[in-house]
């Protein structure tokens, strides 16, 4: 059994990993590279193995950069199933039609305004590829041994990471390799805890957050301040966020706070046909997260739900206060970068960051300082507030991917170290040597492991 690391590696993005079993390849993750353009050009390069020689996927959970490029893999000739949870498989007939049509407003707006060097302009996938994809899902329940070959079998355990969200432990040949997934908090706002895991032989753990600690601050209060704050000065508030999991606990933190009156009854958009999708998706999933049935309704009564272009062009033109919460996280792409051009160059305004910014991206550039972001070929003045909340993070930090590991009954042989930067990943592997005194490794791009 061998293990290639084809993504996530010094990067958070990108996840992807090749096991070699029983004389046949599976994928864990099938996701895309995000932010520095070295990264999102590794997209258009084709993996080390064709994709018709894939015999299956195996997917943690539905965010893009774990899930995104499974559009261009069966464009390419995967014929195989994708194994996913039920609410992977459900957020992902959400999450990647959304990315392909994306891609395709980006290529025809980079045509359109003559901003490509590229004549024409690509996407790297369309919506009916994306749909097309969707075929080879096959959704599996929680905990329930799945056989891929002769001698290989695997179980979804719960991450606590987003709906749906997985680590996956795989059998195969007297061997166990387990696959941690983006791994959730032990207190989240809409999420259960991770699961404690099972023994294992080889473990390949993420790092999103490996070299530091979310701070202590109640999330609830600091958000209910800056809005205050915002109103307050006659501002709006932009939050660019992640459609899955992120956009539905600030909906919810932002409809505790009006149900309190902590804050006034302002206007809430929700600007992203993704998240407004994914809200209403909650409520068919109550028992496998937080939310009752009633929460899981509320949530979808929060915000306005912006469902057309007019709608969304119409939010630039607010002069009173009011809260947007629009897609995407990082700011790559999507409605955000519009209200962007236009809330970001006046100082009465907010942008909220409620997530982790990958390195090269527009929402890391302006968390730390720049004064000025190009969008759509224009460089715009960013002279509104930037804020962020770290306490949001719906990834592990330091000291809670510690207390994970240390509920293993024994030491892995041999323990990977994954998506997150390269300080990240260095800094949590030491952490590993010193305190479990674990053999461990930070794996380079493409680098492959023989699992004995």
């Amino acid at each position: 059994m061998q293990v290639q690391f084809i993504g996530a590696t010094g990067t958070v993005t990108g996840s992807k990993y090749l096991l070699r079993a029983d004389g046949k390849n599976f994928l864990i993750d099938c996701g895309l590279f995000q932010g520095l353009k070295v990264l999102r050009l590794r997209n258009w390069k084709p993996l080390p193995v064709p994709p018709k020689t894939i015999e299956a996927v195996v997917l943690t959970h539905a965010h893009v950069d774990h899930s995104g490029y499974l559009p261009l893999l069966v464009k390419d000739g995967f014929r195989g199933a994708i194994y996913a949870t039920e609410g992977t498989r459900d957020l992902c007939q959400i999450l990647l039609p959304d990315s392909g049509h994306l891609q395709e407003e980006d290529a025809e707006f980079l045509n359109r305004h003559k901003l490509s060097k590229h004549q024409p302009a690509l996407p790297l996938y369309t919506e009916e590829d994306a749909l097309e994809s969707l075929r080879y899902f096959k959704g599996v329940p929680w905990q329930k041994r799945t056989v891929l070959s002769k001698e290989l079998s695997f179980e979804f355990l719960p991450a606590g990471h987003i709906l749906g969200a997985a680590f996956v432990q795989f059998f195969g040949g007297g061997r166990r390799i387990t696959f941690s997934g983006d791994l959730g908090r032990p207190k989240e706002l809409i999420m259960f805890p991770p699961k404690s895991p099972p023994e294992t032989d080889y473990l390949v753990i993420e790092s999103t957050y490996g070299d530091r600690r979310h701070p202590s601050e109640d999330s609830k209060a600091v958000l209910r301040d800056m809005i205050l704050k915002t109103i307050e000065r006659g501002g709006i508030v932009l939050i660019p966020s992640f459609a899955v999991g992120r956009a539905q606990e600030v909906l919810y933190l932002i409809g505790q706070l009006k149900k309190s009156k902590e804050i006034p009854d302002v206007p809430v958009y929700l600007n992203s046909p993704m998240a407004i999708r994914a809200t209403r998706l909650y409520g068919n999933f109550v028992g496998e997260h937080a939310l009752t049935s009633e929460e899981s309704e509320e949530l979808c009564g929060t915000a306005r739900f912006v469902t057309t272009v007019e709608e969304s062009k119409h939010l630039n033109t607010l002069t009173e206060p009011a809260i947007i919460i629009s897609a995407s996280g990082m700011a790559t792409g999507g409605r955000v970068l519009h209200h962007l051009k236009f809330l970001a160059p006046d100082p009465k305004n907010l942008i909220l960051f409620v997530g982790f910014q990958a390195a090269g991206t527009r929402g890391e550039a302006m968390v730390h300082g720049a004064d000025h972001v190009k969008i759509h070929g224009t460089m715009v003045p960013i002279r509104a507030e930037v804020r962020s909340i770290d306490t949001l993070s719906a990834h592990a930090d330091a000291d809670e991917i510690m207390a994970w590991l240390k509920n293993f009954s024994k030491a892995p042989k041999m323990t990977f170290i994954t998506h997150g930067e390269s300080l990240a990943s260095e800094a949590l592997r030491k952490r590993i040597q010193e305190e479990l005194h674990w053999s461990c490794t930070v794996p380079d791009y493409l680098e492959t492991f023989e699992l004995t």
